[in-house]
């Protein structure tokens, strides 16, 4: 019998001489502008310039280097030296481009003209500014407005996103689908339903006052590495940390701060989770039910003195058909759906009973399931059983992606029209909004395959390189009668265009904004509903650029009919008219919004659940009893695996900055499939063999990915990882979570085929 394969690993701490060591290579990729060390000298500090990369908090006393390594590639990556001009597209078709990686798209630099897409030549050519707003603008009022999607990236500014969804109700529609549909809209709907607030209830502070903390399916390490500080801290200072995660994650088993020159001199880091329980793919409900089954037992066990009955019953409703549930519910299922011993499920419900104040931490490791509602309810229920949320040092936190996608939300840019104040847009701008709900990103989908979407505006993004089955939209993309893409750098989705197509470039939010009223400031919202001022200090890449919301007002004023109360040019020339727009429509959390932007922290704009005031249907937070142990609906079946897709340590979003998963130990590849050795030899595979992953969602679509490497990597049986947007074509559209739409992209039922 041969040696099972020896598993890929990093064998140092997340931070430390590594980090450093990949924001150096990014910056001699890039070459960025000179000023790049101002602007992270500044970064997420107040006065500054908020990070483009992820929502992760901007502490009130910040420290000395308030960027972490992702912040850093992201900054370095927009103020390139590297520009991508008209010669280079006359150089290039767009069907050659589609040959190249979304690594080398990206890295040919900035954007620096519109351009206007030629299908005669298969050219981008370059267009005025005047030119292409006509166009469109001529476009889209040949069109039913509800045939248009108005997309979203999660990068615009509050102010930029206020007007984008503004015009798209003036226009006539309520399509608005954003990044958040792909990720954390799972967590907009669960939260909302369940505690009457969609956002989490934690701050930054909680962090501070803590004694234990839940982590599951986020991965700290590359996704949000600022939290590691805190974390850190946490750590220290007694607080316990339990992660339940199919992959081990380095963020969140030991961190070197790059500012303690004690730990980068011993290279000796902080041991972060004092657990580490690797579910398995889709287990996290029954792990959690484990979890709560231990808690219920014990407060048995000490006489009933353990839940928080007070809390329950003054502000909790279905907490007995929730433990009638619990009880029903065999240790046997749990153990079999989660791939969790009892034994470890029980080790880790200990620390949950013997803390005083807790926080559950999540991300899309919940959120992207069939069945990702149900994930959340089950985290809820774990917290109110004893009083976890609304009160500090403990409550729900999901971590989000993008920098502004939470703050989108925030000002309008929502699909549901039951979220949005209407009556108050109506009343200010002198219209009847559209009442009907809008489509999701599934829907755009499917709108684009059956011919009814036809045209669509990206405000940033790579939406086509996002979404599932990407081998279906694609070809069908091109059917549509208007595209157009609002962007800073080439990607992907460039290169898929409509009958009429248009690339406008834009200004980054680390480049400097000049209006008619001087420099502009905008602002965003991160994970703990704070909101910040941002400026921009750099000079722009290009003379030829126009902001996002200049873009927006530019392409409105060339769509609408004039309306005395809606004034594009007054807006575009000084952005504080449009914060008192958003202090206006939403004065109870934006009230004196230009007085506070710049308020050390962000100012706080509230949340009613960590207040107790719980604005659901039955006017409490409500337990829920789920009616399955398995997040995914595809069953257990000979040869089939689950699927994880995850973004690599060189990675934002579909932004590839390089080719080192330094944090997993992969290095120079993201065609390559992780596997654990038993499931290897199961299947007769060795490492470096090149397989096909094929589709097994039994639905008539073929899906099929080939020449992906196997590599061995610890991770439960069944559960095979893979990089993210290059596997979404195995992905199938109708696998999401039934209540949000999220595609689920954390369990996809595939099978391997030995090349």
């Amino acid at each position: 019998m041969t040696d099972q394969p020896k598993t890929v690993e990093y064998k140092s701490a997340t931070g430390g001489w590594g980090s450093l060591r990949g924001m150096g290579l990014t910056a001699l990729s890039e070459m960025p502008t000179p000023g790049v060390l101002g602007t992270l000298l500044s970064q997420n500090k107040t006065g500054g310039f908020m990070c483009t990369s992820c929502a992760w908090g901007k502490p009130k006393h910040p420290h000395a280097f308030e960027f972490c390594e992702n912040g850093a590639k992201a900054t370095m990556w927009e103020l390139t030296s590297h520009r991508c001009t008209p010669e280079f597209f006359a150089k290039h078709t767009v069907s050659e481009l589609r040959s190249w990686s979304d690594h080398d798209l990206e890295h040919e630099g900035r954007l620096t003209h519109p351009m206007r897409y030629d299908a005669a030549s298969d050219h981008y050519v370059e267009c005025s500014w005047d030119e292409a707003f006509t166009a469109i603008g001529g476009e889209l009022k040949a069109i039913d407005p509800k045939s248009a999607i108005f997309y979203a990236s999660g990068r615009a500014s509050l102010e930029t996103t206020y007007l984008y969804a503004l015009f798209a109700r003036l226009y006539g529609h309520n399509n608005l689908p954003d990044s958040s549909n792909m990720c954390h809209e799972t967590t907009s709907v669960t939260l909302n339903k369940l505690i009457g607030s969609p956002v989490g209830t934690c701050t930054l502070d909680d962090f501070e006052e803590c004694d234990a903390i839940f982590f599951f399916g986020q991965n700290t390490g590359t996704n949000s590495p600022r939290f590691l500080h805190p974390l850190q801290k946490a750590v220290e200072r007694g607080c316990k940390i339990v992660t339940f995660n199919p992959i081990r994650e380095k963020g969140l088993i030991e961190f070197i701060s790059p500012q303690n020159p004690a730990q980068m001199i011993t290279r000796k880091g902080t041991p972060i989770s004092c657990q580490y329980l690797q579910v398995r793919a889709g287990g996290d409900i029954a792990a959690i039910m484990g979890l709560c089954k231990f808690v219920l037992a014990e407060d048995e066990r000490r006489g009933g003195t353990l839940l928080d009955r007070a809390f329950i019953a003054e502000h909790c409703t279905g907490f007995d058909g929730f433990r009638a549930t619990a009880d029903a519910t065999s240790w046997e299922r749990i153990e079999q759906e989660s791939g969790l011993s009892r034994t470890d499920i029980e080790a880790a419900g200990k620390v949950y009973v013997e803390a005083e104040r807790v926080i559950g931490v999540y991300g899309m490791g919940l959120t992207q399931h069939v069945h990702g509602f149900e994930n959340i309810a089950m985290l809820l229920n774990l917290l109110l059983m004893r009083g976890h949320i609304g009160r500090p040092g403990a409550g729900i936190c999901p971590v989000r992606g993008h920098s502004n996608v939470q703050g989108q939300r925030t000002v309008g840019m929502s699909e549901k029209p039951e979220l949005v104040p209407l009556d108050k847009f109506a009343e200010q701008f002198g219209f009847e909004p559209p009442r009907d709900t809008g489509m999701t990103t599934v829907d755009v989908c499917e709108g684009i395959l059956d011919n009814s979407v036809q045209a669509f505006i990206g405000l940033g993004g790579n939406f086509l390189r996002a979404i599932p089955d990407q081998g279906r939209v694609e070809p069908a993309w091109e059917r549509m009668r208007l595209t157009v893409q609002i962007a800073t750098k080439l990607n992907r989705n460039h290169l898929f265009n409509g009958k009429t197509a248009y690339l406008l470039p834009c200004l980054g939010r680390s480049e400097e904004d000049l209006q008619a009223g001087g420099p502009q400031t905008v602002t965003i919202e991160d994970s703990f509903s704070h909101i910040h001022g941002s400026l921009g200090h750099r000079k722009p890449a290009s003379e030829h650029l126009k902001s996002e919301l200049a873009i927006v007002a530019g392409i409105a004023m060339a769509t609408l009919p004039a309306n005395p109360k809606v004034r594009w040019e007054e807006w575009t020339g000084d952005y504080g008219l449009v914060r008192d727009l958003i202090a206006e429509t939403y004065h109870a959390q934006f009230h004196d919004m230009n007085a506070r932007m710049f308020e050390p922290g962000g100012f706080y704009r509230g949340n009613s659940a960590r207040e107790r005031i719980w604005k659901t249907e039955s006017g409490k937070a409500e337990f829920t009893a789920p009616e399955m142990l398995s997040a995914t609906d595809v069953a257990d079946a000979e040869g089939r695996y689950r699927l994880v897709t995850v973004r690599s340590n060189d990675q934002f979003n579909t932004t590839i900055y390089g080719y080192s998963d330094r944090l997993r130990g992969i290095e120079g590849k993201r065609d390559v499939v992780l596997i654990n050795p038993n499931d290897m030899a199961r299947a007769g595979l060795s490492a470096g063999q090149r397989i096909t992953l094929v589709g097994d969602a039994e639905d008539g679509h073929v899906r099929r990915i080939e020449r992906l490497e196997i590599v061995p990597f610890d991770l439960p049986d069944g559960t095979i990882v893979g990089y993210y947007p290059e596997l979404n074509p195995l992905i199938p559209i109708q696998h999401h979570d039934r209540n949000s739409k999220t595609p689920a992209s954390k369990a996809v039922p595939v099978r391997i085929e030995a090349n």
